[in-house]
């Protein structure tokens, strides 16, 4: 058996996601640091990018029926303001904010394993019953918003405030 260290599809997938992200993130963390800037259409792209890996996510999590659209909001919305970088943000904290968020990605990861297994139990309900359970959508939907609260914090850079441990908004 042969052992190769060309990336698979799925790994080289996600490197090159993570690299996107990784060259607007920088510039943007950069920005705040140096400048007290942070421009608009980086503000827009890493926003729509969120928005729709979340019209995917809710799609795959059996939440929403319909194929999420590139251009079209749906039933999924985000609620991020435009942060003024000079007066809303700390100049510093960008460095760290990735790393201040560490406790929320241990949590995070067992809530994403849990929210698998509902969209798993779900799928099966939803094949006997016809219905999404009420407390698994809930969990699902929790989870996700706990996400994006750690994104919008950590990466996005949108706001100083520490995201709550909470699945409620």
């Amino acid at each position: 058996m042969e052992s190769s260290s060309q990336p698979t599809g799925g790994e080289h997938g996600s490197m090159i996601a993570v690299g996107a992200g990784g060259l607007v993130f920088f510039p943007t963390l950069l920005l705040i640091v140096f400048r007290q800037k942070y421009p608009r259409w980086w503000f827009d792209w890493n926003f729509e990018l969120l928005n729709f890996s979340n019209r995917v996510g809710v799609y795959l999590a059996l939440m929403d029926d319909r194929y999420p659209p590139t251009d079209e909001r749906q039933s999924v919305t985000l609620d991020f303001s435009y942060p003024d970088a000079k007066q809303g943000l700390n100049r510093w904290l960008p460095l760290v904010k990735w790393l201040l968020a560490i406790p929320h990605y241990i949590v995070l990861v067992f809530l994403w394993i849990a929210a698998v297994v509902s969209v798993i139990i779900a799928w099966f309900a939803i094949l006997f019953t016809g219905r999404y359970p009420r407390g698994l959508f809930d969990f699902v939907l929790g989870v996700a918003r706990w996400g994006n609260r750690v994104i919008a914090y950590a990466f996005i850079l949108v706001t100083d405030e520490y995201p709550p441990f909470r699945l409620s908004p």
